[in-house]
């Protein structure tokens, strides 16, 4: 039997290999030194944000304390503005219309989208032609729709017309040339140029509601309506919601359409902050009373979103 030599010094089992040295982590830290960070890709956005839009907010809020009219010296009165605000029956007014327009036009559009999805959810002939009518108007520009609806709501505009060859031209009248209407219709053109938004938001959450649950609803005997009330609505509460936010965000700005349609009258009836403070400012020369004004609705906006964003973390 032939047995195999083993060398001497040499043992049964191999040493394990020597670690290599560690050269190339050096190397990464050279290169992360030289590579550019990621500063420069966010510089431009930074600079925007805080540049821009922080500054002229602290700018403005500076400017709120002074008596000034953009001309003349700047004259301190600190919290004069704000109390001049709070006494000043015409930004009162200006909070009212806000509250009536949030009220009505969130009802309005999300009632109307609700309706348009749900029927465009059933069998309907030349649904995409309907489903385009019914969004266009939200793409059309205020600055284009606003002097149409100036000549349908006019003395002898449309509207009047329509009622007089209908028989109702008793209650025909100059729909934005009075106190008593013009609000309603700038809040009805509003609601009309949104109801595409609502109808789109609740028509694709309708389309995730669980086919299952439906046709288990429809075996136990539940017609179209009680499926719609009882399985469907609730389905859409994260959408009402986030309409909710989107329409109290768009009542504080509120501007395009009080500005285009009635410029807030007549007699201030359907005047918003946005307006309100264009006046003062761009008219009246109010700057630093203007100020005041864009710090108070800046701080509505800031309560209503910590509202809203506790009560989402909640729910």
């Amino acid at each position: 039997m032939t047995v195999s030599a083993v060398p001497q010094g040499v043992g049964l089992t191999e040493a394990p290999a020597k670690a290599p040295r560690r050269q190339g982590s050096a190397a990464n830290r050279r290169r992360s030194r030289l590579a550019p960070g990621g500063l420069r890709w966010i510089l431009p956005g930074f600079v925007l944000s805080v540049g821009l839009i922080y500054f002229c907010i602290g700018y403005n809020a500076y400017l709120s304390v002074y008596d000034y009219n953009g001309v003349g010296p700047k004259v301190f009165v600190g919290l004069g503005n704000y109390l001049k605000a709070f006494q000043n029956p015409d930004f009162w007014a200006t909070l009212r219309h806000t509250l009536v327009f949030f009220i009505v036009g969130y009802t309005g559009q999300v009632v109307m989208g609700f309706i348009f999805a749900a029927i465009l959810h059933s069998k309907v002939r030349f649904a995409v032609v309907y489903k385009i009518l019914i969004f266009m108007p939200v793409i059309i520009a205020p600055a284009i729709m606003s002097p149409v609806h100036r000549r349908v709501f006019a003395k002898e505009g449309a509207i009047n017309w329509i009622l007089e060859h209908i028989g109702l031209g008793a209650i025909a009248q100059p729909w934005l040339a009075q106190v008593s209407t013009s609000l309603f219709v700038v809040i009805g053109v509003q609601i009309w140029s949104s109801i595409g938004m609502a109808f789109i938001l609740f028509y694709a959450s309708m389309g995730q509601v669980n086919p299952e649950m439906l046709e288990a609803a429809r075996i136990d005997g539940a017609g179209n309506i009680r499926i719609l009330i009882s399985i469907i609505l609730p389905n859409l509460r994260g959408t009402a919601i986030a309409l909710l936010i989107l329409k109290a965000i768009t009542s504080l700005k509120l501007f395009e359409f009080p500005y285009l349609l009635t410029r807030g009258g007549p007699i201030n009836s359907s005047d918003f902050l946005g307006t309100y403070i264009h006046r003062e400012a761009v008219l009246q020369f109010h700057y630093g009373y203007a100020s005041a004004l864009s710090v108070i609705l800046l701080l509505l906006s800031v309560v209503f979103a910590i509202i809203m964003g506790s009560r989402a973390r909640r729910d």
